[in-house]
Formats: C-alpha cells, structure tokens, sequence
C-alpha cells in the first residue's frame, strides 16, 4: 500500500510504501473492541467505597426486647433495613483491571492501523519538528493539512516545541510511539504518522 508524504507545511515530501501486515489488514470489530474494554477497565481508579455495618459507628445495643412488642425482632441499629445503618453489598476499593493476552494487544493495534488506513483517516509527514512553539503557527500548518481532530504520533522523542504549541490546540493529541494506544487511534478522526513513527512500527511488529 503506497501513501503520499507531506510535509507540515502541506508540501509534497515523496511517498511511501506500508506494509500490509500492518496497514492492510481487515479491520476486526470484536478484536478492536476487547482492546478497548481493557484499557477502560484498566484507567478506572476503583476508590468507590461504601460503609458496611462493621464500619458504622453506632451502639449494637439491642433496639429493644424480644417480645412483647408486637414489631419484628431487630437486633443492632447498624445492619442495612435502618436510616444510618451500612450498606448490604455496597462497593468496595479495588481495581477493574483484567488480563489481556500481548499477541491480542498487538493484533488490535494492527486491526485499529488498518481501519484508518482503509478510511481514509491515515496521513504521513515526513517530521514534526516546530522550532519557535507557536500555537498561532502550528494552527496554520494543521489548517493546510485539514487537521481539527487528530492523533499525532511521533519517534522516540516528541519535538519540544511541536509539543509545547498542541498542547494547547483542542482535540490534538501528541504521542511518542511509545505511547500508541487503540484507543487513542479511535478516538480521533485522523491518525498523523512521521516517517520516525512508521518505522518504528515496522521495526516493532517483525
């Protein structure tokens, strides 16, 4: 699959040819989608907590007698039926994590490469550098580009003033190639690949 090369200016910059294992795949709904799952799962915090009864700080005393009273028999004011008392069941502190097979992780994240390539929504610059980090500039650029809704995935190291000016750009996003995700891919309506990017991927999956 062969792609066209811009520059950030808009410029044309060559092309280059995508491997097909990656980027030409069928895209999997169900694969793409446990990936997704996990990694939701996987950011919840899960400090959700509730008191149980043994957590109540109340008397557990008897209420009052056994008999004689013609009411149901209770015990201590603490247990879930009364106003103030613990909560039966309620949540507790833990982590939504779940296990995720590597082969899995790597074979959505090919699936989720494929679906913006067969889009339409995969664009390739040949770097991301910005020397002065200007927002004003970098707006420019991505206005050139058509760019109001994208992932920017970069090498090893993001060029600091490319990243200094879209920090403050709404709906960019600016990764190392460290930091691809599935869901980030998702979430974004174009996916923005430099050449340092691309053959780290290569390089990653063979």
């Amino acid at each position: 699959m062969e792609l066209n090369v811009t520059t950030l200016e808009g410029k044309a910059a060559g092309s280059v040819q995508l491997s097909d294992e990656i980027f030409g795949l069928e895209p999997r709904i169900d694969i793409i989608q446990r990936c997704v799952n996990w990694q939701l799962a996987k950011r919840q915090a899960g400090t959700h907590k509730a008191k149980g009864r043994a957590e109540i700080w109340r008397t557990g005393k008897k209420m009052y007698k056994q008999k004689g009273t013609g009411g149901a028999r209770h015990g201590s004011a603490r247990v879930p039926q009364f106003r103030g008392g613990g909560r039966a069941f309620g949540p507790v502190v833990r982590s939504h994590a779940f296990d995720l097979p590597k082969k899995v992780r790597a074979l959505a994240l090919k699936h989720a490469l494929s679906a913006k390539a067969k889009d339409g929504g995969l664009i390739v610059i040949d770097n991301a550098d910005l020397k002065d980090g200007k927002t004003k500039g970098l707006i420019a650029h991505f206005s050139g580009l058509g760019l109001t809704n994208a992932l920017i995935i970069d090498g090893a190291e993001v060029n600091t003033g490319f990243a200094a000016a879209a920090r403050n750009i709404p709906n960019i996003d600016v990764l190392p190639i460290q930091g691809i995700n599935v869901y980030d891919i998702l979430r974004r309506q174009k996916l923005v690949l430099t050449k340092a990017a691309l053959d780290a991927l290569e390089a990653r999956f063979k």
